[in-house]
């Protein structure tokens, strides 16, 4: 059976009308999310408070998912992510200088609800500290907040510029 090379080509052609028409790509990006993540965080520096300072020694866990889906030619990013972060540092507690470790939570954060970040911040060691203490370091150390938000944003950003 002989085939028409004409036929082909048309054929060809009709195939790569479509699959354009329909180009639907979709591609992991959680190494290079989880990498520039835990690498931001870590850049943070130290967050002075009223009675003392602490900085991120550790992102203990970093789970979700990051993507780049391209329709069409219009690329689109998301994510959804979960995160621990190992704190440290020092606070006056009385009259003396302690050292402080703590875990700061992030539950659920997803592209374009930065603004709703919630965060839960844990004393590691609180058996040394009385209530009043352990409250006044718990509200010292959720002043991360904002600065935790600009790092993501700035994930954000480059993420989308992928």
């Amino acid at each position: 059976m002989l085939v028409d090379s004409n036929y082909v080509a048309y054929e060809m052609m009709i195939f790569m009308v479509l699959l354009q028409a329909g180009t639907w790509e979709e591609k992991n990006l959680n190494k290079w999310a989880n990498d520039r993540i835990k690498e931001l965080l870590i850049s943070m520096g130290s967050l002075e408070c009223s009675g003392g300072r602490a900085e991120v020694a550790e992102v203990t866990r970093c789970s979700g998912d990051a993507f780049l889906v391209t329709v069409r030619n219009k690329k689109r990013v998301g994510y959804t992510y979960e995160l621990t972060i190992k704190v440290k540092g020092e606070w006056l507690v009385g009259d003396e200088k302690k050292v402080i470790k703590g875990h700061i939570d992030i539950p659920e954060f997803s592209f374009g609800e930065l603004d709703d970040l919630q965060i839960e911040v844990s004393l590691s060691e609180d058996k040394d500290f009385g209530q009043e203490d352990k409250h006044r370091i718990k509200q010292d150390m959720k002043q991360f907040l904002q600065p935790l938000r600009e790092k993501l944003l700035q994930f954000e950003q480059e993420l989308k510029e992928l």
